[in-house]
């Protein structure tokens, strides 16, 4: 699993991947955020790494013993340098190639373009392009012209042509947020993490919440907020 943090907002760090990671029950590559955006842009663009200067001299070049770098066939001249400059030596972030990918938008159109409202994108863009698969899930579907006129063009992210499939599934970002719709559910996130405390409680939580379907999911939430 590779991440540049893994974490549930208001709970820093999310208790499960946390449990998971000190069991060692997973393989974890946790890299820069910088470097995830790059390495996500490099399976984009179909390149087999990209460089950059973030995890030098940090403890992720340490830790990842398959990183690599790579020296810059381009010198770098700093200002106030005469000599020429240095052929920098950076790290070479590689592709994230993802067999698939599934975000969810406020709205799309029957055929993937896809309008996001808030005002963090969350790299949504950039995973879908990286996946030989990408899937949007949505909290409605609309006519292309509709759709069109909800936000200006920073907001429409995501092309058709690099999504395989669309669902319309309301408040399907629950217990995260998906504004403007709605905000993320704190008292339910906090019963989601307390569940990492022991097996006996996930199992209880997953019987609950996860082993029924959409719907009735929906209508026990719906229950717990009133």
């Amino acid at each position: 699993m590779i991440s540049g943090f893994v974490s549930l907002d208001s709970i820093p760090l999310e208790p499960h991947y946390q449990a998971a990671r000190q069991n060692g029950t997973i393989q974890a590559a946790e890299w820069d955020e910088g470097m995830l955006l790059l390495g996500l842009q490099a399976a984009a663009w179909r390149v087999p790494f990209l460089p950059t200067r973030a995890g030098l001299g940090s403890d992720v070049m340490k830790n990842m013993a398959d990183l690599r770098t790579v020296t810059s066939p381009y010198a770098t001249v700093l200002p106030g340098q005469n000599d020429g400059g240095e052929f920098e030596e950076l790290l070479a972030v590689p592709a994230l190639e993802l067999d698939a990918a599934l975000v969810h938008q406020n709205a799309a159109d029957i055929s993937g373009n896809s309008v996001w409202l808030g005002e963090d994108p969350f790299m949504d863009d950039l995973f879908v392009r990286a996946a030989q698969r990408s899937y949007v899930s949505t909290e409605r579907i609309l006519p292309t012209t509709e759709l069109a006129g909800l936000g200006d063009i920073a907001h429409l992210k995501i092309s058709r042509m690099d999504v395989t499939g669309v669902i319309e599934a309301p408040h399907g970002a629950h217990f995260t947020e998906c504004l403007p719709d709605y905000s993320r559910d704190e008292a339910f996130q906090k019963r989601y993490a307390a569940t990492a405390k022991s097996d006996e409680a996930w199992d209880e939580f997953r019987a609950e919440f996860l082993d029924i379907d959409e719907a009735g999911y929906q209508a026990k939430v719906k229950e717990l907020q009133v």
